[in-house]
Parts: structure tokens; C-alpha cells; sequence
């Protein structure tokens, strides 16, 4: 019993330092969160550049994470798997090269991918509806996996221009999500 308590002692800790953290800070969270909103509206409004950005973003992101996965190679050729690792060093430069000078093919490549995601997401939860029928609200499960697949037939349909705008319009989407989310919670500490 001593255990829980010190362990519902903790969280309620936990929980107050993190109430007061936002609350102070709740100005800063909340230009952020307009940032956030107006970048992701932008990229809505122009989604083929965000798409692009995002492509050039990756690009760089491979870039550096393979100089340091080099760095920490370094010295370690008794490693086991280090040859493993050496490919994946080389995979990450050359990814990250193709995707700043063909942006392109990096938006062709990465829409396929989402595409992809999309029809297994969805045709996996058509079958996890189809097996959970008898439970209340199965309906949206499968009502949620059919948008998935159709969602996914559209983008297909409409390749190669899907490539140029998809990648703009999901990144915008979530950074209007999160600009949302974390202004609602500074407004909300803000207010209390």
C-alpha cells in the first residue's frame, strides 16, 4: 500500500510541476501554436512548395543522421554487424543525395509509400471490424478502414499529380492539429 501511494504522490507531482510549467510559460505556447497554425495553413494554401520542403527537409535529415551514424563507426570495425551498419551509412547519403537533387522522384516515392499505407491501414481494419461485428460501434472501425482503401484508390487514380500536393496537405494538416492542440492547452492553463 505504501508503494501505490508513493507512486500516486509522484504522479500528482508529476502532474502539478507539468500544470505549472505551461501555465508559466502558456504566452510562449501560445505564439507557438499560432506559428504552428499559420505555417500549417500555408502549407495547405501552397502544397506542392511544402511538399518539396518537406523532400529537401528529408533530404538534409539523412544527410546528417548518416554523418553521425559515419562518426560513430569510427574506430568500430570489430563491431559486430559493422558492415550492416556501414550500408546503412551509405543507404542514409544516398537516399538524402537523390532527395535534393531529384525532389521529384523523393515526392513520387514517398506518396507510393503513403499509398501503400493507406490500403494495408484500411483492409486491416475492414478485417478487425469484420471480427470484432457483434460489439457496439464496430460500424467505424470499418466505416474507417473503407475510407482508408478509398482514399487510397483515389490517390493512385490521380498519380502522378497526387505526388506534387499529397506530402504539403498531410504536413499542413498536422501542423494545424498541433498548432490547435497546443493552443487550446496554453489558453486553457492561461485561463486557470
Amino acid at each position: 500500500m505504501t508503494d501505490k501511494l508513493t507512486l500516486d504522490q509522484a504522479g500528482e507531482m508529476l502532474q502539478s510541476a507539468m500544470r505549472d510549467t505551461v501555465k508559466r510559460h502558456s504566452t510562449w505556447y501560445l505564439v507557438q501554436a499560432v506559428l504552428l497554425t499559420l505555417t500549417g495553413l500555408l502549407a495547405l494554401v501552397f502544397p506542392i512548395l511544402s511538399s518539396v520542403a518537406v523532400i529537401f527537409m528529408l533530404g538534409w535529415l539523412l544527410i546528417i543522421s548518416g554523418v553521425f551514424q559515419a562518426i560513430s563507426l569510427i574506430g568500430a570495425s570489430k563491431v559486430p554487424h559493422f558492415w550492416l551498419q556501414l550500408i546503412s551509412v551509405a543507404l542514409s547519403f544516398l537516399i538524402g543525395v537523390l532527395f535534393l537533387t531529384r525532389p521529384g522522384a523523393g515526392l513520387l516515392t514517398l506518396t507510393l509509400l503513403l499509398l501503400v499505407f493507406f490500403m494495408i491501414g484500411g483492409i486491416a481494419k475492414i478485417t478487425f471490424a469484420l471480427t470484432m461485428r457483434p460489439l457496439p460501434n464496430w460500424g467505424w472501425v470499418l466505416a474507417s478502414g473503407i475510407i482508408g482503401v478509398l482514399l487510397a484508390l483515389y490517390l493512385w487514380a490521380s498519380l502522378p499529380l497526387t505526388a506534387g500536393w499529397l506530402l504539403g496537405v498531410l504536413f499542413g494538416i498536422q501542423l494545424i492539429c498541433e498548432g490547435v492542440a497546443l493552443g487550446s492547452l496554453a489558453w486553457r492553463a492561461k485561463q486557470g
